[in-house]
């Protein structure tokens, strides 16, 4: 299986992943709202909570997949950064996302609650 059928599986697979994902985000905040719920009110229902913590790791995981595989492709088309370069450059971009992240997944769950 060569680089480009690669990408394109992963960006199709992170797109159904990211489709759930966000549909649930969505459907809990417009929840959230109407039960007239506070920012504050929200951070401190998530802190210790680890099922909402994975569900939050599983979206950052998904978009930080989804995000360079479409950014390969912009570098590709737009920069005519071939191979490696665009390669390295989408790398780059997912673990940064991956880790910025993460880290707010952490911050938000295990941090110090509100």
């Amino acid at each position: 299986m060569n680089v480009t059928l690669n990408g394109w599986w992963l960006q199709r697979m992170s797109a159904m992943v990211l489709t759930l994902c966000v549909a649930v985000h969505l459907a809990t905040m417009i929840w959230v709202v109407h039960g007239g719920l506070r920012a504050a009110d929200v951070i401190s229902r998530l802190h210790g909570n680890l099922a909402w913590g994975a569900f939050y790791a599983v979206f950052v995981v998904a978009a930080s997949v989804h995000v360079p595989v479409g950014l390969r492709r912009i570098a590709d088309e737009w920069l005519n950064w071939r191979d490696a370069w665009a390669g390295r450059a989408s790398v780059i971009v997912g673990i940064a996302l991956a880790l910025a992240g993460l880290r707010a997944v952490y911050a938000l769950i295990a941090g110090t609650p509100a």
